[in-house]
């Protein structure tokens, strides 16, 4: 039996019940000139959503810089493509699964995974690495230890068992997270570049053909509920979250890939959120061509299953393609191959209708166009977050010695070490990892030649909620350098911006004013956006997340032979630091950790600075002039110096500062800066060098022994520095604290 009527009467509560409101009903009765069916109903409810339809936000997406001139497909598609060089394109995206990641965190992460993957290959690319980006609640909170152990289990079970190496990501907590953890998963693959595919379907009459998994009635409405906040009712919402085979998705990998090399494929599209009702209607809406479907067609591995729950379903590794008739035998006889599911469920019309038939019956009869690309656009009300007060940092007095701070920051939820998080993902397989998880950014190599790619994701939502311009510039600025700091040049970004309900004016406000610092950086650094996800509505019993504007960076390296690592190599190295050092401690974390407030502005960016320094850092990597490069970031100078003696097994004398206090000048969070240690033999070159680009750049110590000494101040020895690194996060999750 069908778990839903197929003709129970449209009433407003069943309409509220969609995520539709009143208003939206109105139009949809304006549009088609009579009451939907329930299936229509469905059908709407799934395409006008907030997660499929960006209605809050492609107004202000519009507004991002998306072009370049090795830029070959922007936002619109199932993922971004840039070109990198010797006919070689890289395709990339990042999308959340949050929602169904908090109801069931292994399914939920697990297919966020297999989900992103799919949006990659479906382009004609190799998946060759995958990111991730995620936020959990407070240690403390009851559920937040459960959360951790689900989501990176599923993450690690679905990307190791595809065979794609987990290389990067970023794992933070905050209470800000408990009702409403994030999940953002990236997948970057590699194609050649005049052999991309797209979802727009062309030609009248082409088959339209079902390919992969059969359909069940996991994840109905997966859409809707991830457009809707979090009350008291997720253990309900269970049946919404899909389940995943990794197994399964690596054969619809080979078989789309071989189909591909065929030329029988005219378009395609990943049955994502929404399933088989999005494909089909982004496929033919793109096109300007109408889309019949037959479900008797459909593959199903469950009985009685009604045509709402056909179309609305999100059963995992699905596929839907319009071929070239004149090759469909060699197209069935691939999937065939591979053991997969192969039905011509429709075809292609001049109608610019979307029509369903079931049973011998139209269950739905719509136009297109007004489902696709024609949702409703709303101009949200928003208002800006009241400026923040700088905070004079001779106004903080240290509660503790700088290196007892020290000790105790990187032993903080926040600034641990992942290695219990990353150890659980293969980052090696396929081969060609250069640089693994704990460094700034990922490394791979590509091919046999010397080229790589550089990837990273990263976010400080503290800023963002502080001062959303200036923390949206942050993110990507972030990104930049962590891509530079390896070596690399930063070519394109893929953001997944996470929100709480823009119905709201302060929250709407914090994601204009994040989106403003977005572009505003992403053009100054010549970073263009060319994919990108939007998830709204993120918050439980009334109250949002801190506006989390995840940004995935990629950046293209010419010889991986020539990358730099954060780790001090040897004794008697020069280390220095390149940029302005103020002393920023609003929004810092030792002003959070240490000093227990979370208040004042956070750093601001001088995208100017920003672009010299990065550049200037990069050119001294290409010419091999420096031997280890980090970024200095949360937590400031000594985290970043702490990192890098754990990370080389090689201590530091560093000099006490002059010019800023102390503790403003070890943990201030300035942004631009970066540092870097080079042989005694280079110490004229980076002066020079650093002279000449208008560059700050001043020696503050060098390496050397087993303790990291901050300005004459107790040494700390470096075995201390990595016990209180190492422990947090294994202790947690074994339920030691």
């Amino acid at each position: 039996m069908s778990s839903h009527s197929e003709k129970p009467p449209i009433t407003p509560e069943l309409v509220a019940s969609h995520g539709l409101k009143p208003d939206e009903y109105e139009k949809i009765l304006a549009l088609i000139g009579r009451i939907p069916t329930f299936t229509e109903l469905g059908i709407f409810s799934a395409m006008w959503n907030e997660h499929c339809s960006y209605k809050s936000s492609r107004l202000h997406l519009r507004g991002l810089p998306t072009r370049a001139p090795w830029v070959i497909q922007g936002p619109g598609e199932n993922a971004g493509v840039i070109d990198i060089g010797d006919g070689e394109a890289c395709v990339f995206k990042m999308e959340s699964h949050n929602h169904p990641s908090y109801i069931e965190p292994f399914q939920g992460a697990a297919t966020g995974v297999g989900g992103i993957l799919r949006d990659v290959f479906t382009m004609g690319a190799r998946p060759v690495a995958c990111l991730n980006l995620l936020r959990f609640g407070a240690p403390e909170h009851p559920k937040t230890r459960h959360l951790v152990a689900g989501v990176v289990a599923g993450i690690g079970s679905y990307g190791n068992s595809f065979g794609v190496p987990t290389v990067g990501g970023a794992t933070a907590f905050h209470k800000g997270y408990d009702g409403n953890i994030l999940v953002n998963a990236m997948a970057v693959g590699i194609a050649r570049s005049d052999e991309i595919f797209y979802a727009k379907a062309t030609g009248v009459g082409n088959p339209i053909v079902y390919l992969g998994s059969k359909t069940g009635r996991d994840g109905i409405h997966g859409a809707t509920m991830a457009s809707a906040s979090f009350e008291e009712d997720a253990e309900a919402k269970r049946p919404t979250v899909q389940v995943g085979d990794p197994f399964t998705e690596k054969l619809l990998l080979e078989a789309c890939l071989e189909l591909m090399r065929t030329g029988a494929v005219i378009a395609i599209q990943d049955m994502g959120a929404a399933g088989l009702t999005s494909s089909a209607v982004e496929m033919g809406a793109k096109g300007d061509l109408g889309v019949e479907l037959d479900l008797d067609a459909l593959p199903c591995r469950e009985t009685g299953m009604s045509a709402y729950e056909m179309l609305l379903s999100e059963s995992q590794e699905r596929m839907l393609m319009v071929l070239d008739p004149a090759k469909e035998e060699e197209a069935k006889a691939a999937f065939v191959k591979w053991g997969l599911d192969f039905a011509i469920v429709g075809k292609t019309t001049d109608t610019l209708r979307f029509v369903v038939k079931h049973g011998g019956e139209v269950k739905a009869d719509l136009p297109i166009k007004q489902l696709g690309d024609a949702a409703p656009l709303y101009d949200r009300p928003h208002v800006s977050s009241a400026a923040r007060e700088r905070i004079d940092p001779a106004r903080i007095e240290p509660p503790i010695s700088n290196a007892e701070a020290l000790l105790r920051l990187i032993a903080t939820p926040d600034l641990c070490s992942k290695r219990w998080v990353y150890e659980q993902y293969d980052h090696l397989i396929l081969g060609n990892s250069v640089q693994t998880p704990g460094g700034d950014a990922a490394v791979i190599r590509l091919g046999d030649g010397p080229k790589g790619l550089a990837l990273t994701t990263d976010v400080t939502p503290r800023y963002c909620e502080a001062d959303p311009f200036e923390g949206g510039k942050q993110a990507v600025a972030e990104a930049w350098r962590n891509l530079t700091a390896v070596g690399a040049l930063p070519r394109a970004v893929t953001d997944n911006l996470n929100f709480g309900n823009p119905e709201k004016p302060e929250i709407m406000g914090q994601f204009v004013d994040c989106l403003k610092g977005i572009g505003e950086a992403c053009r100054a650094l010549d970073f263009p956006i060319v994919s990108g996800n939007v998830s709204l509505y993120n918050e439980s019993s009334g109250k949002a997340i801190p506006p989390t504007p995840s940004i995935g960076g990629v950046g293209v390296l010419s010889d991986v032979g020539r990358t730099a690592t954060i780790a001090f190599k040897r004794p008697g190295e020069q280390i220095f630091l390149i940029g302005t050092t103020l002393g920023w401690l609003g929004q810092s974390l030792y002003l959070r950790e240490i000093c227990g407030r979370e208040e004042g502005a956070p750093p601001p960016v001088d995208l100017g600075e920003e672009k010299r320094n990065g550049d200037f850092v990069r050119n001294l990597i290409a010419r091999g002039v420096v031997v280890a490069v980090h970024d200095a970031s949360d937590g400031g100078l000594a985290v970043a110096l702490a990192e890098m003696a754990m990370a080389g097994g090689v201590g530091a004398v560093i000099e006490a500062p002059a010019d800023v206090a102390a503790h403003a000048f070890w943990f201030g969070e300035d942004q631009a800066r970066y540092i870097v240690a080079a042989q005694t033999s280079q110490v004229e070159t980076v002066v020079a060098a650093a002279l000449e680009a208008g560059v700050p750049c001043r020696r503050i110590g060098e390496t050397g022994g087993p303790t990291l000494t901050l300005g004459g101040e107790t040494s700390i020895l470096l075995s201390d520095l990595v016990g209180n690194y190492e422990e947090w996060l294994p202790e947690y999750m074994a339920g030691a604290l």
